[in-house]
């Protein structure tokens, strides 16, 4: 498969995987914040609701108290006052002063007799002769001797409510009136309006303000509450819609169901706390989603690298596999090829021995071509012992078996390989220079394979000088390593290819003359080995590779 193939394949790959993990990551961090949420938002609706219950009952409480306060202070005047002690006006206002200095809520008092005559009046008005026995306040007071007025306007032209108590002298009914203070009652009531919206007020059973609201209406003004809202006796919370706010109201009755209290806040006022809670939440979401998604991607940027490097080197090494299985072809083809020119040059060898033995025969040493007859058969022999040497080198070199350790004299080594590849370098008139060090330690390594390590590298650098070259091998013991060196003068690397000199299939030849797998492969076998090997070179000034192989010492046999 082509390597773009494979690309698109993991790029697909690591695109339908990605989308399923963060399907899977996401969609339920979203659908856990939204529950929790709706969760949240649903008790954090509950517990608003509890709290403006709570304080309208609070509230409910505080004015009922205020009423009664106020009521029993008169009934006690008036159970231990006789109408002829309060009736004078000197007495009255004293009595009004003490009631002052003890309570406050109170702005006047009041002595009206059975006709309806106000008799005696403590206060800043000038009421004192007026009749009040129209109103229905006196009637209603009369009658059920306690009564609290809605608010009106009365003589003084002013919004009042007031309480009064029914008192009796001599048979006849008289009454003690207090007039309540607005301001101090309406702020009483203004102690439930909380927040920025927030509003409380109180309104009679017709829907009439009796204290003012604070943002529209006033007192004695209409109200736009539906009474039908509230339940008798009972305090309830609803949501309405008023000037496109949706808002909480709550209410109870008060003073015998004939006042309604009533508190609202709006809801979004009231839900500051859970919009910054539902902000928060999606923040954390949004930050969580973007860590999910950055972290999915980069580490599947990294699998997927990897498993592209995994997935290159397998295919590296399959190629490799490959021309390993063309290389021991090759080696087979060699050594058939061996075998057969070692037995016709052995028949050679033999035939020139046969002429020698010949020549050795004194009617032949008579002969004038004796001399030219005794040097053919000397080049004979030398050139078929070239050639025999020639063909084991070859054999030796094919016969390429699994890693084994043999005794190995690096030096001997060096010159079979250097022979192996004489002729081809003379061709080029390239000079192979050596400079081996005597008495090298023998080693315990794989003959063979430093063979075809040598044979790489000093192939390689015939290549490079191409012709008129030298080729310099130098081999030096450095404390428990021998140290092979081969310099070349050819036109040298930069530093761009010096790093990927030893990478499968990188080669700086033309192409046809190389495929790049020969450093490569020898990177390989000097690591199995145990050693290393390195390449240094400049543009111009050649190259020199060197290869440390590790002393081993051969067991004794």
């Amino acid at each position: 498969m082509a390597l773009y193939q494979r690309k698109f394949i993991y790029k697909n790959l690591q695109r339908k995987i990605t989308t399923i993990i963060l399907c899977v990551a996401i969609f339920p961090l979203i659908f856990l914040g939204e529950t929790i949420y709706y969760r949240f938002a649903k008790t954090y609706e509950e517990k608003i609701e509890d709290q403006i219950k709570y304080r309208t009952r609070s509230l409910s409480d505080a004015v009922e108290v205020f009423l009664r306060e106020r009521t029993a202070i008169l009934a006690t005047i008036v159970d231990t006052r006789s109408f002829d002690d309060l009736k004078q006006q000197e007495n009255l206002a004293r009595m009004f002063k003490v009631i002052s200095r003890r309570t406050d809520g109170l702005i006047d008092l009041g002595v009206i007799d059975s006709a309806g005559q106000h008799l005696a009046y403590a206060g800043p008005y000038d009421l004192k002769g007026l009749n009040y026995f129209q109103q229905a306040w006196f009637n209603e007071v009369m009658t059920k001797g306690k009564y609290i007025s809605n608010v009106y306007m009365g003589y003084r032209k002013l919004p009042h409510f007031v309480i009064a108590v029914r008192g009796y002298s001599n048979g006849r009914g008289w009454i003690l009136r207090a007039t309540v203070d607005s301001d101090i009652f309406n702020q009483l009531v203004r102690t439930a309006q909380t927040g920025m919206s927030g509003d409380a007020y109180i309104i009679n059973k017709n829907g009439i303000y009796q204290t003012a609201p604070r943002f529209s209406g006033k007192i004695l003004g209409k109200s736009n509450i539906s009474l039908t809202l509230f339940g008798q006796g009972t305090t309830v919370a609803k949501k309405i819609k008023a000037n496109s706010k949706t808002k909480h109201v709550a209410g109870t009755w008060l003073k015998n169901n004939e006042w309604l209290l009533v508190i609202t806040q709006d809801v979004g006022d009231e839900k500051g706390g859970l919009l910054t809670t539902r902000n928060t939440e999606i923040i954390i979401i949004v930050f969580g989603c973007l860590a999910i998604i950055m972290t999915t991607f980069f580490a599947m940027r990294i699998i997927f690298n990897h498993l592209e490097e995994v997935d290159k080197e397998i295919s590296e090494l399959n190629d490799q596999l490959i021309q390993s299985d063309k290389m021991a072809a090759l080696g087979k083809m060699a050594t058939g090829i061996a075998h057969e020119i070692n037995n016709p040059l052995a028949i050679i060898g033999e035939k020139a021995g046969w002429m020698r033995d010949l020549l050795d025969e004194e009617k032949f040493q008579e002969s004038e071509n004796f001399k030219e007859y005794e040097q053919s058969v000397d080049k004979i022999e030398e050139h078929v012992e070239r050639a025999r040497k020639i063909t084991h080198n070859m054999l030796g070199f094919a016969r390429r078996m699994e890693q084994r350790l043999d005794d190995v004299d690096i030096n001997n080594v060096l010159n079979q390989t250097i022979e192996l590849l004489q002729s081809h370098a003379q061709i080029s008139n390239i000079k192979i220079s050596k400079d081996l060090q005597s008495e090298l330690p023998i080693i315990a390594s794989d003959q063979s394979q430093l063979q075809q390590v040598f044979l790489n590298l000093i192939n390689n650098a015939i290549d490079a000088v191409e012709k008129d070259g030298l080729i310099e091998i130098k081999t030096r013991k450095k404390d428990s390593h021998i140290v092979v060196a081969i310099k070349d003068n050819g036109p040298g690397m930069d530093e761009e290819h010096l790093k990927k000199v030893f990478d499968p299939f990188f080669t700086t030849k033309e192409a046809g003359k190389g495929i790049g797998l020969g450093l490569s492969v020898s990177y390989n076998i000097i690591k199995k080995l145990g050693g290393t090997i390195k390449a240094e070179s400049k543009l111009s000034e050649g190259a020199v590779f060197s290869i440390k192989i590790p002393i081993k010492i051969p067991d004794k046999k």
